[in-house]
């Protein structure tokens, strides 16, 4: 088996700004998999937020041997980037050794479209109001936040889509204070989830506080080893291949979330189509669905995923899986 490595930049539409900083494109690495004349392929972004760089990611996946199963791969590589993008690209082959869909192979029921959230980048006021107003006939918006004069912006986005579900992502970026100030006016303008309202290192401060809002976790969710100490912090759990490292654990962690109690988010760092298209099996049925990763960008992949009014439908075999 041969595993091959590229990294690929992806322009974005627009600079897309969250709390961290700003980025005006999408650096990803793409994984090929191939053995008797047959490729697989998978991708992956790697996050600072989790110390991942491109360089320390490829060398990551160029340390595996070549006879990598996925069980195996479970064993030498921690939940993260790098097995993401390899245990995507052994499906991908699977599939295609097989004749058979990935959905397939996993015991899954064939997928179908979800409703997909559309991101909403940080900014001034007027200006959120302005991309509010422009994606207005969008079901579901999502909110990037986490500062300290968020409340004009929330009430800007709301001006601007009056009749749209929105939920927040304050990635990491508010206080308890902050959090417990804000819940009244968050019920107010109607907002249906608040992701990571807290750093996940501080996140014990949500221990019996009221939660008027669903709290998702996200930076505080990796695999199904973060689901202990969620309890009784957290309504629902974001699912990202990126943290779960794969769609074998993301299964699982989906599974194991509903049976403890949780709901699902299905998540996305923003990357191509190749990256969300894993991700549209996990997110069948979920309570939230956050793949607008391609929507964000200014090009994309080949046989890209298709998105309409009913949402981001399930990859075509073309694509992957």
């Amino acid at each position: 088996m041969q595993i091959d490595v590229t990294a690929d930049t992806f322009k974005l539409a627009q600079v897309f700004t969250i709390s961290r900083g700003s980025r005006t494109e999408a650096k990803v690495l793409t994984v090929r998999v191939t053995e008797g004349g047959v490729t697989g392929w998978g991708e992956c972004v790697p996050y600072a937020r989790y110390e991942e760089t491109l360089e320390s990611v490829t060398a990551e996946i160029n340390g595996l041997p070549g006879d990598i199963t996925r069980q195996a791969l479970y064993d030498l590589l921690p939940a993260g980037a790098a097995r993401n993008a390899v245990d995507c690209a052994l499906w991908d082959l699977e599939a295609k050794r097989a004749g058979k869909r990935v959905w397939e192979l996993a015991g899954l029921t064939a997928p179908g479209p979800e409703v997909t959230a559309y991101t909403l980048s940080l900014d001034a006021p007027e200006a959120m109001r302005a991309q509010a107003a422009k994606h207005s006939h969008r079901p579901l918006l999502k909110i990037k936040l986490g500062t300290p004069d968020d409340m004009p912006r929330l009430e800007a986005v709301r001006a601007g889509a009056p009749d749209a579900t929105i939920i927040i992502d304050a990635n990491e970026g508010w206080s308890a204070e902050v959090y417990a100030d804000l819940a009244p006016h968050l019920v107010r303008l109607g907002v249906a989830l608040v992701e990571q309202p807290l750093p996940a290192g501080e996140d014990d401060a949500l221990l019996g506080m009221d939660r008027p809002v669903p709290v998702c976790a996200d930076e505080s969710c990796h695999d199904r080893a973060s689901l202990p100490g969620l309890k009784g912090k957290y309504d629902v759990v974001n699912i990202k291949l990126d943290k779960t490292g794969g769609l074998t654990e993301a299964l699982a962690l989906r599974d194991a979330a509903l049976a403890e109690g949780f709901d699902v988010m299905v998540g996305c760092m923003v990357g191509s189509s190749l990256a969300m298209a894993p991700a549209t099996l996990v997110a069948q049925g979920a309570k939230v669905v956050d793949l607008d990763g391609p929507l964000l960008l200014a090009e994309d992949r080949e046989n890209a995923l298709k998105f309409d009014g009913a949402g981001v439908h399930p990859p075509v075999a073309a694509l992957w899986g």
